[in-house]
């Protein structure tokens, strides 16, 4: 009969001996656990980042949009076109609509900025003042746009803090007259470097009065309007009153709210499943390894007959050799599911090192669940082998070592 010390010792020694064999079923369990916590950990770093981009722009947005989202039995066409945000919508919602902090109109479009010889083609958003506030930007030099009443546009601009170095280089932008196209603004500020938010380099636009970029690009309608809401305001209660507003303006319903909470359940849904699904298809590497450890054990069985023969002879019983054999494949599974965490973990440290933006980090459940994954593979693929060698007759098995 063997004791609990003696069976890990011996197993433990049997994989020393073995070092190459050892070598490679560790890896192979590493290399599997590695790539469930490096791609978990990526998807779980995009979720947040997401969320972090969202959370900039606080919780208190909802963005009106022209035409319904709704699934209808017309024919493509029937049933008419929705009608155009409007400078007047925005008017409407910002004098009858309560609990709003501000109503933002928004037109945008691209075109080429001048400033002497140096051009560039950038982004150009048609807003208020109260847009810099509500996106929590500040000016760096300068001002933001003045403050004014809806539907008054007037020719100045404020620039992306790419855009200003890219065409003023070391000069003050501040007062110059950068030509947009065939219109000529006077720039009165410049925005703090912002980067990308929401898939848009802030840095690399430039900024003007509603009306004014409505008339360089002869529209007469709005890309959106924003509506800031007050801090204590219910965002549901909210849509209802925009939609009932804008139904009595358009005598229909045509308009789609979308409030920040509705898109950030959604994206932070589908980014969570798709984290599942990516770490799902990364843990058959596991199993994979777990046939490899199998087939390793099952080789190390027919090796060791006489060894299995010889403790059978000296008393130990069948449980013993299962035990040996099993604590084999654990150990195996164990160190590789450790060994992948680190090398995941280290992956993952040098993404967020490499784009410091993305917080790609693996979360404690994932770091338990790979764990728990890796020390199981050993034993459950590894009931075969120590079966096997807990049926050799000890005779038998001496004869034939």
């Amino acid at each position: 009969m063997m004791s609990g010390r003696d069976i890990v010792g011996f197993a433990a020694n049997a994989l020393l001996e073995h070092r190459r064999r050892t070598l490679l079923s560790l890896l192979g369990v590493a290399m599997g656990a590695t790539a469930v916590v490096f791609l978990t950990g990526l998807g779980e770093g995009a979720r947040l980042f997401v969320r972090g981009e969202f959370e900039t722009l606080g919780s208190n947005l909802v963005v009106v949009l022209p035409g319904k989202n709704e699934t209808a039995g017309a024919l493509p066409g029937v049933g008419g076109v929705p009608n155009d945000l409007t400078i007047e919508d925005a008017r409407a919602l910002s004098r009858e609509l309560r609990g709003a902090r501000a109503v933002i109109p928004i037109s945008t479009g691209t075109d080429l900025v001048s400033f002497r010889e140096r051009r560039r083609q950038v982004a150009i958003v048609g807003t208020t003042r109260k847009f810099f506030d509500a996106m929590n930007l500040r000016v760096a030099r300068g001002s933001f746009l003045p403050t004014a009443e809806l539907g008054r546009g007037s020719s100045v601009a404020v620039l992306g803090n790419k855009a200003a170095r890219e065409l003023f280089q070391d000069r003050d932008p501040i007062g110059e007259v950068v030509r947009v196209g065939d219109a000529r603004m006077r720039v009165i500020g410049v925005l703090a470097s912002r980067g990308t938010q929401m898939g848009q380099n802030i840095d690399d636009m430039l900024f003007a009065p509603a009306t004014t970029v409505m008339q360089l690009f002869n529209r007469s309608s709005l890309r959106r309007i924003m509506v800031q809401l007050n801090a204590y305001a219910d965002a549901d209660a909210m849509v209802e009153q925009i939609i009932a507003i804008m139904t009595e303006r358009h005598d229909e319903e045509d308009v789609t709210c979308i409030t920040q909470a509705a898109v950030m359940e959604s994206l932070g849904g589908i980014l969570r499943a798709l984290t599942l699904a990516v770490g799902g298809i990364a843990a058959i590497s596991l199993a994979v390894a777990g046939i490899g450890i199998m087939n390793v054990m099952l080789v190390s069985v027919s090796e060791r007959t006489s060894e299995i023969g010889l403790l059978k002879a000296v008393g130990a019983r069948g449980r013993d050799i299962l035990a040996v054999f099993l604590i084999e494949s654990a150990l195996l599974s164990a160190m590789g599911g450790v060994l992948g965490l680190a090398l995941g973990r280290s992956l993952l440290l040098l993404v967020s090192y490499l784009y410091p933006k993305v917080p790609a980090t693996t979360p404690l459940w994932i770091v338990l669940s790979v764990l728990a994954m890796a020390i199981s593979t050993g034993p459950l693929f590894g009931v075969i082998p120590a079966w096997r060698a807990m049926q050799l007759e000890p005779v038998a098995s001496l004869r034939k070592g």
